[in-house]
């Protein structure tokens, strides 16, 4: 029968099938197939394509957010001064695939892809929740400042990605970060 496969062990198979292959070529067939398993025993822990999308969509935001708390001051003045701290840790090619995952998530959901224009609206308010605690000052402005990061990075990132490192280097320079 193969190896008995625990929830966590399949969602570090989807992480790694998602970011190798592709978010879109995710299927409970390919990770059964990477896993050496049937597609029953996916389906036992993911019985929806759209929990295991949002489940490892949420492992690569997760892995993100580490990359980026030992980057961040306690609190930021900015979005600017946010962005200057994340951007020296983002912009590492250890992080580049996850990224394209990421990227490749915001694309499908832009394109109205079930189940991922459902899912990425609720992680990017995620997001922008989880930034704002880096700000001060009220409600509005901690979630303003949490947009903006976003944006910085988010655009820096994708440069990277289509005109590559040293083009969103020199984006960043050009910016004061």
């Amino acid at each position: 029968m193969g190896h008995k496969y625990s929830r966590d062990e399949i969602l570090e198979g989807a992480v790694r099938t998602a970011v190798e292959h592709g978010l879109g070529s995710l299927t409970f067939g390919r990770l059964a197939r990477h896993l050496g398993t049937s597609d029953r025993v996916i389906v036992y822990y993911f019985p929806t394509k759209n929990a295991l999308v949002t489940d490892v969509l949420v492992a690569i935001g997760m892995r993100l957010q580490s990359v980026l708390a030992g980057a961040f001051p306690t609190t930021a003045e900015d979005h600017r001064q946010m962005a200057a701290a994340a951007y020296p840790a983002l912009a590492d090619r250890a992080v580049d695939p996850l990224f394209a995952a990421y990227f490749e998530a915001c694309g499908l959901a832009a394109a109205h892809v079930a189940p991922f224009h459902e899912v990425a609206p609720r992680l990017m308010s995620a997001w922008v929740a989880w930034l704002a605690e880096f700000f001060t000052g009220s409600h509005s402005r901690r979630t303003r400042e949490a947009e903006a990061t976003m944006a910085l990075i988010d655009g820096l990132l994708l440069m990277r990605h289509l005109a590559g490192p040293r083009a969103a280097d020199r984006a960043a320079e050009a910016l004061g970060l």
